[in-house]
């Protein structure tokens, strides 16, 4: 049992041996939901807000904290003040060093870790490159917000399913099915992938301004491959395979996977039993030659569903996509990592699903985000300004060598440091502030060893493993956690016994820079025990205490790094 939910208990036990007959009091479980962490240390390690009680005990709150705080009698575990309305909390030193350090000692690198998803499925829609474009740093965070998701739900005993929902369908692909049989060449493709499909696409339009019938040739290759022509088919599946073989390559220093790459295509025959069903249901109407879902009562423009050519649309795809995974994987949540401009178009698909009578609608959630700039400059396909994020990793491991070489000439795996440190400097600036918030990408902030920032804590991490390695004996000695009782010790300890919590919440907040924030707290507090404290010094006992509270440290550190898809060096 953790010091909260102990805490929890007792508080809950003493408010029923002092009210037994008063309803309305919160069970054990509510009330540590109710305890808060006070913003200064000095009014306590927790705290009890008593206006919860104010309304079923007729009383008024610094009343009732002054009454708990005179019949509890657990000083054990932690001594109580009333403060305000508040029943504050201050543990016992050493008994919360004792326990704490031996759950977190007994679960090393899954500490935190639960069943808490047991026989739960998540799928989980992130990343969805187009075919035939380059990644670039635009697709950074639907990518990684995705990735660190995962890895959270994963270790919280879920099952999940990653999809990458691929942009492959659209009149688009007869174009350059067009250009390619025109211009192209299979040698030019194989050698120059993405690069060469690009070129053959801005010259087809390029050439439709001089001769427009090209439009309808463009439009006129789409409908082969819409009708399974072998030639377009056998063209179109060659543009995804080289499209996903560039793909690879960045995914793979990102260390990012995924369970299926079902993307628009797949739902090309599913669609029409989507739509016949909205026909049956009376929901779709005829507008402006359109077929859609009129949703004014909700207060919103109408879900286009057919087009007046016919043609379907993403939101006709979107919710084939949905059926299909409910029918496939029976989600218990299916999250989408679109950007935050998209949030219209989730908002009227899981509408329309409600309307459809699918009670798994309200488990169809839209995980927004922020736009991303670089140097302070906004970036645009159109104008040509783009970073591909290809190009963005290499440079970043390239700086980061460059640091390494200076701070640490004599350290024998640069290389591979190099690329931990540089991979993990771009994703922890894409993970570290809220994900709605927008992000400008700026080097001198990203590869600081100083700052907030991944090399600042996957240092802090080899710095762990570097006192390890000196401590010889003292790891296996029996430890004297009365050595753990110092204000930096206790600091630390706090941030290390709430990481649990924190990774709960990021999960239920869809939010992975709670945990960014978490492991490079527990960083700093680390920084500032080593500094203040001579860990492998002194009485052997003492030193063994210290020398666990810093193993307990690099294993969270190392598990918060993964869970937000970054590594942990042990030496730098």
């Amino acid at each position: 049992m953790d010091m909260k939910t102990r805490i929890a208990a007792l508080a809950a036990e003493c408010m029923k041996s002092l009210w037994p007959d008063a309803e309305g009091l919160p069970a054990a479980e509510e009330l540590r939901g109710l305890l808060a962490v006070p913003p200064d240390p000095a009014l306590g390690d927790y705290a009890f807000p008593c206006f919860r009680l104010a309304r079923p005990l007729r009383t008024a709150p610094p009343k009732i904290a002054e009454a708990l705080c005179a019949a509890w009698n657990h000083a054990e575990v932690a001594s109580v003040r009333p403060v305000n309305g508040y029943m504050n909390f201050f543990l016992n030193r050493e008994n919360f060093a004792a326990e704490t350090m031996a759950v977190l000692l007994s679960q090393g690198e899954r500490f935190g870790s639960s069943d808490l998803g047991k026989g739960k499925t998540v799928c989980l829609d992130y990343s969805s490159i187009n075919i035939a474009k380059r990644f670039h740093i635009g697709h950074l965070s639907t990518t990684m917000i995705g990735h660190s998701l995962k890895r959270i739900f994963d270790f919280l005993g879920y099952t999940t399913v990653g999809i990458n929902h691929l942009g492959d369908w659209g009149t688009q692909f007869g174009k350059m099915v067009c250009a390619y049989k025109k211009w192209g060449s299979r040698e030019d493709v194989e050698s120059r992938g993405i690069d060469a499909m690009t070129e053959l696409y801005v010259r087809f339009h390029e050439e439709a301004e001089k001769d427009p019938t090209l439009e309808d040739e463009g439009r006129a290759w789409f409908k082969k491959i819409e009708d399974n022509d072998p030639e377009a088919m056998e063209i179109f599946s060659w543009f995804k395979e080289v499209t996903l073989r560039d793909a690879a390559k960045v995914y793979e220093k990102l260390g990012v996977t995924f369970d299926s790459y079902a993307g628009e295509s797949f739902y090309n025959d599913k669609m029409e039993p989507v739509i016949q069903e909205l026909r049956d249901k009376g929901l779709l109407v005829q507008s402006e030659g359109a077929w859609v879902v009129d949703l004014e009562e909700d207060n919103m423009p109408p879900c286009l569903i057919l087009k007046s050519d016919g043609a379907t649309i993403y939101a006709t795809r979107d919710l084939a996509a949905a059926i299909y995974r409910q029918n496939t994987y029976h989600f218990d949540k299916c999250l989408y990592v679109v950007a935050y401009q998209q949030d219209l178009h989730f908002r009227q698909v899981f509408r329309v699903l409600e309307k459809m009578g699918y009670p798994w609608a309200k488990d169809c959630v839209h995980v927004a985000f922020g736009m991303v700039s670089f140097e302070g400059e906004a970036l645009s396909t159109r104008k040509g300004n783009v970073v591909l994020l290809d190009d963005l990793l290499d440079q970043a491991v390239a700086k980061a060598r460059e640091i390494i070489e200076e701070k640490s000439p004599n350290l024998e795996n640069k290389d591979e440091v190099a690329r931990q440190v540089g991979i993990g400097a771009v994703v922890y600036t894409d993970l570290s502030a809220n994900r709605i918030k927008d992000i400008d990408f700026r080097w001198e902030r990203a590869l600081n060893f100083d700052g907030e920032s991944a090399p600042y804590v996957q240092y802090t991490h080899a710095r762990c493993c570097s006192v390890l390695r000196k401590a010889g004996d003292l790891v296996n000695a029996a430890p004297d956690w009365s050595a753990l009782t110092d204000d930096e010790a206790q600091a630390l300890l706090r941030l290390l016994s709430r990481f649990p919590d924190v990774i709960r919440e990021a999960a239920d907040k869809y939010e992975p820079s709670m945990i960014t924030r978490a492991v490079t707290d527990i960083a700093q507090a680390f920084n500032k025990y080593y500094y203040e404290h001579r860990i492998l010094d002194g009485e052997p006992a003492q030193a063994a205490a210290r020398v666990a509270l810093t193993e307990a440290t690099r294993a969270v550190i190392k598990t918060g790094l993964y869970l937000i898809g970054i590594e942990a060096p042990e030496r730098m």
